[in-house]
């Protein structure tokens, strides 16, 4: 916006000088400052342009980011849904070991218990076959002189008997519990040895499956940072496109108001020549391929025809008229412009050096300037325009 209210303040000044100075002095300044507004929309048109396409660009692959995090952000889902079952199934896989490891150590404590009853069992049973089966005679007369009948010796040698066979029991008991515990020990770090290979196997899916998550997110959120970059740089190129829209717009009626003066300063030409009527009443300025025509060339009007020719050719007059331009002036570089009367005047551009200055009067064929390479230009050659009423037309009509 300062651009625009720069432009209009130069277009204020120029409007003024316009009518404060007399019209054979002003008559330069209205074509010179119609050129530089030409080639300044030229430029603007051309920003204008290449911010539409970089909006066409953006946008698509906007479009193609935005599709891709959403098939990122299906495929996070999935992931973590998987992730989800397999950190499920590590729980279970730990409980299940904690589980087996309170069992073992239950199974141990229980086992060592069973080994001292049964160490003691057999103990008691040992001591109670030496008194059955050790016992010398003397003593054994002794146990059934001390009875006080037949049937007293007969149930205390029962008696014995029976605890001793009780004791055998016992042992036996013992001795089964302790084999149990020992055998269901055994089969629980079984159990627990390959509990613990399940839960290495899940522990290990389970970390991959965080990696492929974790790599899934990375992507993703580098897309949405992408995407909100390019968001950014979309709005950017979209409100620098409207501000140049709306410089374009004003420079474009400053144009035509200079076109109007420009043809305000032909008729105030104090030039009586009478111009050519066009359709080959035109001389050719140079003699030499036009390597570039009149029309649109890389999305922008190329206001004239560009003219193949040798460093430093002798560059022409069309036909007679009054030179109302002849200097620098921006991507023309050095620039000659011939007024011919009634509207039509032309332009010779990219000159090296001139041979006319401003007021003077030239005839046909009379050397104007030198050809050459200056402003925005590849090689030497002529850039060769033809306007009517400061609007460009196809030269070719006219020559």
């Amino acid at each position: 916006m300062r651009r625009r209210a720069a432009v209009e303040a130069a277009v204020a000044g120029l409007l003024a000088v316009c009518v404060l100075v007399p019209a054979g002095l002003a008559a330069d300044d209205p074509g010179r400052e119609k050129a530089r507004v030409d080639n300044e929309l030229g430029q603007l048109r051309e920003r204008a342009n290449d911010a539409e396409q970089r909006v066409g660009v953006l946008t698509g692959e906007l479009s193609a980011v935005a599709g891709r995090v959403r098939e990122l952000q299906a495929g996070v889902a999935a992931q973590q849904a998987r992730l989800g079952v397999l950190e499920g199934r590590l729980t279970s896989a730990r409980t299940r070991l904690a589980s087996l490891d309170k069992t073992i150590a239950v199974q141990t404590t229980r086992l060592e218990r069973l080994r001292g009853e049964y160490t003691v069992a057999l103990t008691r049973l040992e001591r109670r076959v030496r008194e059955l089966y050790m016992t010398d005679g003397p003593d054994l007369l002794s146990f059934v002189v001390g009875t006080s009948s037949f049937v007293d010796v007969l149930d205390n040698l029962e008696l014995l008997g029976r605890i001793g066979r009780q004791d055998e029991r016992i042992a036996a008991q013992v001795k089964a519990s302790r084999d149990g515990v020992a055998d269901a020990r055994r089969r629980t770090r079984l159990a627990r040895r390959e509990a613990a290979r399940v839960e290495a196997a899940v522990a290990a899916a389970t970390q991959e499956q965080r990696g492929v998550v974790g790599r899934l997110v990375a992507s993703r959120d580098a897309l949405l940072a992408a995407r909100r970059d390019k968001s950014a740089t979309l709005a950017s190129i979209r409100e620098d496109r409207a501000s140049v829209l709306d410089e374009i717009q004003a420079l474009e009626q400053q144009s035509a108001d200079l076109a109007a003066r420009i043809r305000a300063a032909q008729q105030a030409s104090s030039s009586d020549i009478v111009p050519p009527t066009g359709n080959g009443m035109f001389a050719w300025p140079v003699s030499g391929p036009v390597t570039s025509g009149y029309g649109l060339r890389w999305g922008r009007m190329h206001e004239g025809i560009d003219i193949a020719v040798s460093l430093g050719t002798a560059v022409r007059a069309a036909a007679a008229g009054t030179v109302i331009y002849a200097g620098w002036l921006g991507g023309y570089g050095n620039l000659v412009v011939v007024d011919h009367g009634s509207g039509l005047s032309t332009a010779y551009a990219h000159n090296t050096s001139f041979a006319v200055s401003v007021g003077q009067q030239v005839a046909a064929g009379q050397v104007v300037s030198y050809s050459g390479s200056t402003g925005h230009s590849s090689g030497p050659h002529v850039h060769f325009e033809v306007r009517l009423n400061g609007s460009a037309v196809d030269p070719l009509g006219y020559l």
